[in-house]
């Protein structure tokens, strides 16, 4: 791909999966705050609305643009997501802006591309209203940690969860950050993704395990040790040399495939009413994006 190219592809897929993780932090935010904190719930439904609006400006631009690996990855959407959206606004009396998801099923991908400069200059536009709007949800995301670590705020999100939102938007900022000043992101090394992301699947296990039923011990066994293969992953990750850190990525693909798997049993289970849990349908079609994603960079990253 040339620069222009580059540029307007990495924009859109960081955006296509980005915008729609912001945009359901914001709605787990609103969903989780008390009547008395009404003020923090507007905020966020300013965010999740804002957010929305980026999304499907992106989407609306991407057809036979982004990659096949991209699209066929199931870190857009997944085959849960559409009725995890109606159920869970259902549930929560939060709107959900469905019409994206189904023009998302609709993309094709592309590797002849038709780039032009108005394309370019509209991208340019998504990333500028990304950072503006990234700068405004990230500030809202440490005002809430803050107030909650001071026990002067409740709320149904575990303070770990929030400090996990704010590496997640801070990670999108920096990636749009380098697009805008550079012409593409800045390729990662194999030790920094994993670094990342195996934290990151850790304390998805870690909020899995604390949002089953009590009664469900099967599930949070296995919950607790993808936790525990997890924090081993990262410890590894830390600690190996050059050498001994390449043969590690097999085992890291490997043990995100099985969660990947666990992830979609369990966005099964919740839409099936089978499963005993306070999670709600989208969040759990939401960590199996992630985990579809970290698969995605594990293979070609």
């Amino acid at each position: 791909m040339n620069k222009n190219e580059q540029y307007v592809v990495q924009s859109l897929e960081l955006h296509l999966f980005f915008a729609r993780i912001m945009k359901e932090h914001s709605f787990f935010l609103k969903a989780g705050f008390t009547p008395v904190d009404e003020s923090f719930a507007k905020e966020a439904e300013f965010y999740k609305n804002e957010f929305e609006k980026l999304l499907s400006c992106a989407v609306s631009c991407s057809n036979k643009i982004i990659s096949c690996n991209t699209l066929d990855s199931g870190e857009l959407f997944t085959e849960f997501t559409p009725l995890a959206e109606i159920k869970t606004e259902r549930f929560t009396g939060i709107s959900i802006c469905k019409s994206i998801t189904v023009n998302e099923q609709r993309l094709c991908c592309s590797s002849q591309r038709q780039i032009d400069r108005k394309l370019f200059q509209k991208v340019h536009g998504f990333n500028q209203m990304a950072l503006r709007l990234l700068g405004g949800l990230i500030s809202l995301k440490e005002r809430i940690l803050d107030r909650v670590l001071k026990c002067q705020m409740f709320t149904l999100n575990y303070p770990l969860l929030i400090e996990h939102i704010i590496r997640e938007a801070k990670l999108y900022q920096n990636h749009v950050r380098c697009l805008e000043t550079k012409g593409h992101m800045d390729v990662q090394t194999e030790r920094q993704i994993e670094q990342f992301w195996n934290r990151i699947m850790m304390e998805h296990a870690l909020f899995i395990r604390g949002l089953l039923d009590p009664s469900e011990n099967e599930l949070i066994d296995t919950a607790d040790e993808f936790a525990k293969d997890y924090q081993r992953l990262l410890q590894k990750c830390c600690e190996a040399q050059d050498r001994a850190f390449a043969e590690t990525r097999s085992d890291v693909l490997a043990e995100t495939a099985k969660f990947r798997d666990f992830k979609a049993a369990g966005a099964k289970g919740i839409q099936d009413c089978k499963i005993r849990s306070i999670i709600l349908p989208l969040l759990a079609d939401h960590v199996l994006r992630e985990a579809n994603h970290y698969i995605r960079l594990l293979k070609h990253c």
